[in-house]
């Protein structure tokens, strides 16, 4: 299957439409919203008497209760209508909002812009379960890192450009209130316009029938999210990255102001600065995962959050301008271009932390419940950022300096991080082997997308190196079961890794024979429940890099549990550094260079009853060809 550029997406009506929609969603979101905490900062005084430290943190938490309150009805409604049709209703729902803020802009009224920040949230909690259930539904399993990366980069430039557009409007003098007033209702308009175009895209569950209580429809939509262990950790992490998104961005105005004593164009630049590195970070994730779901990103964007994080806590500090500066004198300040290359790196790894948890979450959720399951996580979106709120208000008013409160979020990021790819060691495995086909190996997969997406099989291959199941790992679109040898699988410290991936150690019947058959009975049990099972029928690495004799247990396992079997065959890893064979193996890595090239390539399945060791091990070796 060929892989185009995620960006010839745009042109094509599947995506194209509904990519603009939400992107002007996101755009006039974001006018709006920071129009009004614009004009909080910077002109207070002609618009209330009331604390505006309070109010920066108060109004983003008003926009996002809405999540909390009618995520569960939202999710519903996603999954029993039509998603065009429930996208254009949305858009005249907008329509009516931004008609209700103008007259708030235009008689100073602040409560009717409440209102109308409240009426947003509830827009877009309406949108967020058709959002990410549309893309599936439209989109191949190898589209969709990229479609994924397209919505988050379009979601934050739309985010960024109305952030600029909305704090640079409103302060203008005798005219930027009416602008803001007029070309909010102006970019809702076009937004429902556009939403026309969207193709049909049936509901997932039309015969539902719709609980209108929020309460229980919300406990029982987070109740049913939680059954999947994975997807619910996902989800969760997912709630995290807005938890430290939350505080970050909710701390731009008054940072910008007290701490960096900029102008108003200073916060434009913070704000411009760190979605251009959400929006790369987002599109990078197709071209670093391969175009598959590589959730090894994961655990990479969460070491650079809290690398950053900390960073910008010390660059911080070391920010000694106390005048008011504009943009180019910012940049002439020591520190500044640090603490703008944080910003820019918190959201590039941001995009890395989040791509990947949407592609794995519309992947491996029912996907008959699926607007639920991501009605839910907005849920839990909407609780973590509501605590992010209230964090950020209890430690500003114990005397926390907005720099310490960088630094709490990014010590806390660490500490969370830690527990949840403990809880899921895939995130860790899936970690461990991108960075060995991204630093010590340059990986080329040959028919990858062989390997079955769902369903049982049996994966085969010849077995040349120690990190063999972490180069079939990588190039696999979900977890592997491995079956080895019980002296590896005992390795100190490995043998934890080994555990959490859930790999089966097997041994010969000569030396346990109770070990042996447990192996069989665990391989059927994982064969049963649907899963990929991963063997090295030589049972041994080759000393030499020519292939050992393929022994019987292959056909002892399609006996007893009759699946495909898929021949598969490494090429290129015989003679680096974790290698068996004569000589100094250092020597052997050293001759062969650093970043060295290797290929997994993938054979047809095979039916269970056309097995057998020796025409496996003709058909790998037909498929390493060559190349050891």
């Amino acid at each position: 299957m060929s892989q185009s550029s995620q960006f010839s997406l745009l042109k094509q009506r599947r995506f194209g439409p509904f990519f603009w929609t939400q992107f002007f969603g996101a755009f006039n979101d974001n006018v709006f919203k920071n129009a009004l905490l614009a004009i909080l900062t910077y002109d207070a005084i002609n618009w209330t008497t009331g604390d505006v430290g309070f109010l920066t943190n108060l109004i983003p938490g008003l926009f996002i209760l809405p999540f909390l309150l009618f995520s569960a009805s939202a999710g519903q409604l996603a999954d029993k209508f039509d998603k065009a049709r429930m996208a254009r209703y949305v858009k005249v729902l907008e329509i009516a909002i931004m008609l209700v803020a103008a007259t708030g802009w235009m008689t100073h009224t602040l409560w009717l812009l409440i209102v109308g920040i409240v009426g947003m949230g509830f827009h877009s909690t309406m949108f967020g379960p058709v959002k990410y259930a549309y893309l599936p539904q439209h989109l191949r399993p190898d589209e969709l890192m990229g479609g994924n990366g397209l919505i988050e980069m379009g979601t934050f430039v739309g985010i960024l450009l109305g952030e600029v557009l909305g704090a640079t409007l409103v302060v203008q003098k005798s005219w930027g209130i009416e602008l803001v007033a007029g070309g909010t209702i102006a970019f809702a308009a076009i937004g429902w316009l556009i939403s026309l175009r969207i193709p049909v895209s049936p509901a997932s569950e039309p015969e539902l029938n719709i609980n209108w209580n929020v309460f229980s429809e919300t406990f029982r939509n987070l109740s049913f999210s939680s059954k999947n262990r994975t997807v619910f950790l996902s989800l969760l992490g997912n709630s995290w990255f807005w938890f430290y998104g939350f505080i970050f961005l909710a701390q731009f105005p008054q940072y910008a102001k007290e701490y960096l004593h900029g102008d108003p164009t200073i916060y434009v630049l913070l704000l411009t600065v760190f979605s251009l590195g959400i929006g790369a970070g987002s599109l990078l994730c197709e071209k670093l995962s391969g175009h598959k779901i590589e959730i090894g990103l994961v655990p990479f964007g969460s070491i650079g959050l809290s690398v950053f994080g900390l960073d910008l806590y010390f660059a911080s500090n070391g920010y000694t301008n106390t005048s008011l500066v504009d943009v180019v004198g910012f940049v002439h300040q020591h520190g500044s271009l640090r603490i703008l290359f944080d910003c820019v790196a918190i959201g590039l790894f941001g995009g890395f932390f989040i791509v990947p948890l949407f592609g794995l979450i519309q992947t491996r959720c029912d996907q008959r419940h699926i607007s639920r399951t991501i009605a839910g996580m907005n849920i839990m979106n909407s609780l973590f950022m509501v605590a992010a709120a209230g964090l950020a208000i209890v430690l500003l008013k114990m005397g926390f300096s907005i720099p310490q409160l960088f630094l709490v979020t990014a010590i806390l990021n660490a500490l969370v991080a830690i527990y949840i790819f403990t809880l899921v060691p895939e995130f860790l495995l899936r970690f461990v082997a991108w960075i060995l086909i991204h630093t010590i190996h340059s990986v080329r997969g040959v028919d990858t997308d062989r390997i079955p997406a769902e369903g049982a099989a049996v994966l085969v291959c010849n077995h040349v190196s120690f990190v063999d199941a972490m180069v079939i790992v990588a190039a696999s679109p979900r977890p592997i079961r491995f079956v080895m040898d019980h002296r590896i699988f005992k390795i100190p410290v490995l043998s934890w890794l080994f555990k959490a991936g859930k790999t089966i150690p097997i041994a010969p019947a000569r030396e346990d024979a109770a070990m042996m058959e447990k192996a069989y009975d665990t391989i059927a049990q994982a064969l049963q429940d649907g899963d990929l099972v991963c063997i090295f029928p030589e049972g041994k690495l080759t000393s030499t890099g020519e292939m050992n004799e393929f022994k019987g247990g292959i056909k002892k396992i399609v006996e007893r549990t009759p699946v495909p079997v898929i021949p598969m065959a490494l090429r290129g890893l015989w003679g680096s550094l974790l290698t068996r064979g004569k000589g100094n193996p250092f020597g052997r890595s050293f001759r062969r260079g650093p970043w060295s090239k290797l290929s997994l390539a993938v054979g047809e399945a095979m039916k269970p009853a056309d097995v057998t060791p020796e025409i496996l091990q003709q058909k790998v070796l037909a498929l390493r060809g060559d190349w050891k």
